[in-house]
């Protein structure tokens, strides 16, 4: 990495963000300054916003496998999946999703009554229990792609086949949050009804994401005013942001070969380096059912809250799981669902890689993870 204060560290916690890409900022930046225009506006300064909107929106559409009037503009992941479910839903039993969701979706779940649906010890959805849960009064269903913490990979395609078969009225929902800088998110999603996506997950600024709607899909706005977004989402759209995230997605598919491989090669070499000199360490999930870019690993004898804390004063950059929960010093509900005891998930630290983790960052992380619980354990 360069760039002033970041040639110090290693930062292994692209799951939680990412550095935007010089794609995004170059985008970005005209549209923080001369390109001001409300993109709801008549004139020509708003004419030029309104051209800009629509041309990311038939980038994103492209690249999501989805019309340009399907793609919904969102203030981020978050909002995106609280539209999905909430938006979808019709109050008590009639939302269901996945034990591992990311908050987004879990609170929003419970929010409106819902149910959640078991994972096996791998952390892989259970058809069967999802088969059981299904019935006549479900009318959301919303299991991610990728998850935030473990990086295990769901089997979409099997939901969406129990879904339709047990409950044919019912809307299906991905959180694809974490899958789209590693994986073909249109070709996986192309039977999920609405897919949620978050800019700074893939080199793209914090606050803007987008909600795919297929044609079809009923689904009732959450935010009301004004007519943007087809009366899905009111609100002045973030053209800026929206630009910003085309492009990061733009560069993001065309490189992501590139980026799987040399991600897959630094993972493999942390984590074997990691294995072979601590002991007590083991990973969360088998690896052939996640992604590479995320690392789970326990640590026997070492409290993750400690870990990380002597890893950031040693210059590496790691978390405990989702960020939106850092700081709430209970264990992972994801690693609560896979079977782990409440003392076990405690031990658990993320280390995430992204397309600017560089093997320099993991030569610092090989040396000072083995040095960092010693320290603990000693």
């Amino acid at each position: 990495m360069t760039g002033g204060p970041r040639d110090q560290i290693a930062y292994l916690d692209h799951a939680a963000t990412t550095p935007m890409r010089a794609e995004a900022l170059a985008a970005m930046l005209p549209f923080l300054a001369d390109s001001y225009g409300n993109a709801s506006g008549s004139h020509r300064v708003a004419r030029a916003a309104r051209r800009a909107l629509d041309g990311a929106r038939e980038v994103l559409a492209g690249l999501l496998g989805a019309s340009p009037g399907e793609v919904v503009f969102t203030g981020g992941g978050t909002e995106a999946d609280n539209l999905a479910v909430l938006g979808a839903s019709g109050g008590p039993r009639t939302a269901l999703c996945s034990a591992v969701e990311h908050p987004a979706v879990l609170e929003a779940c419970r929010a409106v009554g819902g149910r959640v649906v078991a994972v096996d010890r791998r952390g892989v959805v259970d058809l069967d229990a999802l088969w059981d849960a299904l019935d006549e009064r479900v009318r959301v269903v919303s299991v991610m792609l990728v998850n935030n913490e473990t990086g295990v990979r769901q089997p979409l395609e099997h939901v969406v086949s129990v879904v339709r078969e047990r409950a044919p009225g019912a809307i299906v929902h991905t959180d694809a949050v974490q899958a789209f800088g590693w994986l073909d998110v249109a070709a996986l999603t192309a039977e999920a009804d609405l897919v949620s996506l978050s800019a700074h997950k893939f080199g793209g600024p914090k606050g803007v994401g987008a909600l795919v709607v297929r044609g079809g899909t009923v689904l009732r706005p959450m935010l009301r005013g004004g007519p943007q977004e087809r009366e899905r989402r009111a609100g002045t759209e973030n053209v800026a942001g929206v630009v910003a995230m085309a492009a990061a997605a733009e560069a993001t598919a065309r490189g992501r070969e590139e980026a799987v491989s040399h991600v897959r090669e630094l993972s493999e070499r942390l984590l074997a380096g990691i294995l072979e000199t601590v002991p007590g360490v083991h990973e969360a999930v088998h690896r052939p059912d996640r992604i590479d870019a995320i690392c789970n690993l326990g640590v026997e004898g070492v409290e993750a809250e400690e870990l990380l804390m002597v890893l950031d004063e040693l210059g590496v950059c790691a978390s405990a799981g989702s960020a939106c929960a850092s700081g709430a010093m209970e264990p992972s509900h994801v690693l609560l669902a896979m079977g782990l005891k409440a003392e076990e998930a405690k031990r658990h630290v993320r280390l995430s890689l992204g397309h600017a983790t560089t093997a320099s960052d993991i030569d610092a992380a090989l040396a000072v993870f083995p040095e960092a619980v010693q320290r603990l354990r000693s």
